[in-house]
């Protein structure tokens, strides 16, 4: 009965569109929550709910919206066992004498209060800091160049590489994706050539959904100047002609995300640079530059590939010199008006 029910709710998953992955990775969690209560779905109730969920709060140290996520996907298969069309509840009844309930409620569940959730400590790169790291992503490739070592190639393929994850605001997994024909011309922009405008195929997806994908422009010249250098001229050192992606390994492979993070880490360190920055606080820095630069709100918001606005003001931490001129602007009339004046 349990494989059944399990198969009927994987088929109702398939009919919604849902990824392979996404089907299997909910079937695995229904199936070490059964393993955690030692009974059947048809015997599960609240509270066992209520003790998983400290065991994984307790022991498990996972954060609230892991949790969450797990507690969703258990109340998605109590809410297809209990839905009446699929029979499951009198099923279970005529067999066993029991039936499934529903066991996940507003009472035990976490609740989605916050638009994000992730460490108060992430932030962007200040300019002056994001230029000590681009600079020094340079000095290695100087380095290994002037000593004759072997990693002189990789080190300008991780410097172009994070120039462009700063340059058109990407994250990891959307940079290592990316192949040499994802690059195209933009005709509000031709002085950018075939760099004009990155098409991003493997954006973060809504979850069980395929990637969004999104077309990038090109905004700033350096960056631009930077990736065709890469490509006309050290690309084609790595003897890897008949890969198609713009970031290949001295073995012809395709980078990695794991390892940019391993890399920037590496520099990250180096520097004496805090903690809390990762590669993704690059992309914060493309949206915090832009919007102090006086880029429109809504450009920025299609380019990192936000389906709200209130999601690219997360990501924006702009500097006090901004804040005090956007202030100074905000008051400035009232400032100016003569003694006495009302409006």
């Amino acid at each position: 009965m349990v494989e059944a029910m399990l198969r009927g709710w994987r088929a109702q998953q398939t009919a919604r569109g849902l990824r392979v992955d996404t089907i299997d990775y909910r079937e695995r969690l229904v199936r070490r929550f059964g393993v955690f209560t030692n009974e059947f779905p048809w015997q599960w109730g609240p509270g066992q709910v209520d003790e998983w969920t400290l065991t994984l709060t307790s022991e498990n140290h996972l954060t609230m919206a892991t949790i969450r996520g797990y507690q969703t996907d258990l109340r998605l298969f109590s809410e297809y066992l209990t839905d009446t069309r699929y029979g499951w509840g009198p099923a279970c009844e005529e067999a066993f004498g029991e039936f499934p309930v529903p066991i996940c409620h507003e009472w035990n569940t976490i609740a989605h209060l916050n638009d994000y959730e992730g460490s108060p400590e992430a932030r962007p790169l200040s300019r002056e800091e994001l230029q000590r790291f681009l600079d020094y992503a340079d000095e290695q490739v100087e380095r290994a160049a002037r000593s004759h070592r072997k990693g002189a190639l990789a080190a300008y393929r991780d410097a172009t590489m994070f120039k462009v994850i700063y340059g058109w605001g990407l994250r990891r997994t959307e940079t290592a994706k990316l192949d040499l024909a994802d690059w195209g011309r933009n005709p509000a922009a031709a002085e950018f050539g075939r760099f004009g405008m990155l098409h991003v195929r493997y954006g973060k997806a809504v979850r069980g959904q395929p990637p969004r994908r999104r077309n990038v422009a090109s905004v700033m010249g350096w960056a631009v100047e930077a990736v065709a250098d890469y490509v006309e001229n050290i690309r084609p050192r790595f003897g890897a002609v008949d890969h198609p992606a713009l970031w290949v390994t001295e073995r012809g492979g395709r980078i990695k995300p794991a390892e940019i993070n391993a890399r920037f880490v590496s520099y990250r360190e180096a520097l004496g640079l805090p903690r809390a920055l990762s590669p993704h606080s690059l992309r914060h820095s493309y949206v915090t530059h832009l919007t102090e630069d006086g880029a429109d709100r809504r450009f920025i918001q299609e380019q990192v590939g936000h389906r709200c606005d209130t999601s690219t003001a997360i990501y924006t931490h702009v500097s006090s010199d901004f804040m005090n001129t956007s202030l100074r602007k905000a008051i400035g009339p009232a400032l100016d008006e003569a003694p006495g004046q009302q409006r």
